[in-house]
């Protein structure tokens, strides 16, 4: 049984060091995203930040992934970060052009802008948005203190999205950056996450929640059960939520989404998680 009623996933699909672990022992990395889709039923997709794939390549992923899976792919850095969405048309355009074969397992496009992005900048984010393709979804993430204000900035910010239908990205770090221990993976992710505040309301149908906290399950209990309340609250109002679960070390990562639909299946009645490839007998691997 597949997940439904929310999509939940990772920050990647392929972890080489979830073999044996997450993944099967065996397999091989042409089936990576394939044994990804048989537990989880979403992912962002930060690899387009970096480098744009060809269409034939989006054809694949695509085919290795069952009805129901959502890619969220993230907006390229040369639109957001080095043209800082001046004069960005055609760019958007043709980046979004890449991904029509796969039009039914989209999610939405995750478009995040730099910490220097500020509100003297907000005519250039006006026209993105008025120019975004209306058939496709989005969800905004700002990291400007300028957006944060609870007043004019923040209120001209909230009305343009809600009016367009774009979501406002929640990207949790409060854990984070609580920690005090000197595990590398931590300062690490400590450095590079910015600690924005957390607003918990969503502006659309599709709440899109990025969630980064602690190495182990034990020390994210009271953030992800918290999540899981706000997340059945949304479920109940009719919304779709997208919940994105970080770890500073990937490796666990799958153990951490895995507690918060746990804890999300105590409060509203959903399936399952699907059990990981790596604990699946022998025989049953063969089947998906």
């Amino acid at each position: 049984m597949y997940i439904k009623k929310y999509h939940i996933g990772l920050t990647q699909w392929g972890y080489k060091e979830w073999k044996g672990n997450f993944f099967s022992e065996d397999v091989r990395q042409a089936d990576f995203l394939k044994q990804y889709a048989s537990v989880f039923n979403s992912v962002e997709g930060n690899t387009t930040f970096y480098r744009v794939p060809d269409p034939d390549t989006v054809r694949k992923w695509g085919e290795q992934v069952p009805d129901g899976f959502k890619f969220c792919f993230k907006f390229p850095q040369s639109i957001t970060h080095y043209k800082r969405l001046k004069d960005v048309h055609d760019d958007v355009l043709s980046f979004l052009e890449v991904f029509d074969s796969i039009r039914t397992k989209l999610g939405p496009f995750h478009i995040q802008l730099s910490s220097q992005f500020s509100y003297n900048e907000m005519k250039k984010l006006e026209e993105l948005i008025e120019l975004l393709p209306v058939h496709l979804h989005y969800a905004l993430e700002v990291r400007h203190p300028d957006f944060y204000d609870k007043g004019k900035k923040e209120r001209h910010l909230v009305d343009l999205l809600k009016s367009y239908g774009v979501e406002r990205v929640v990207f949790d770090t409060r854990r984070l950056h609580s920690l005090q221990n000197n595990e590398p993976s931590v300062i690490e992710a400590q450095r590079k996450k910015p600690q924005t505040p957390v607003r918990f309301n969503s502006l659309s149908n599709k709440p899109f929640v990025r969630y980064v906290g602690a190495n182990d399950v034990l020390n994210n209990e009271t953030y992800l059960k918290e999540w899981a309340i706000i997340t059945a609250d949304w479920i109940r109002d009719g919304k779709h939520p997208y919940i994105f679960i970080h770890a500073p070390e990937t490796l666990h990562a799958p153990a951490l989404a895995r507690f918060f639909h746990n804890e999300l299946s105590k409060l509203i009645e959903i399936t399952p998680m699907p059990v990981w490839p790596a604990e699946r007998k022998d025989e049953q691997l063969g089947l998906f």
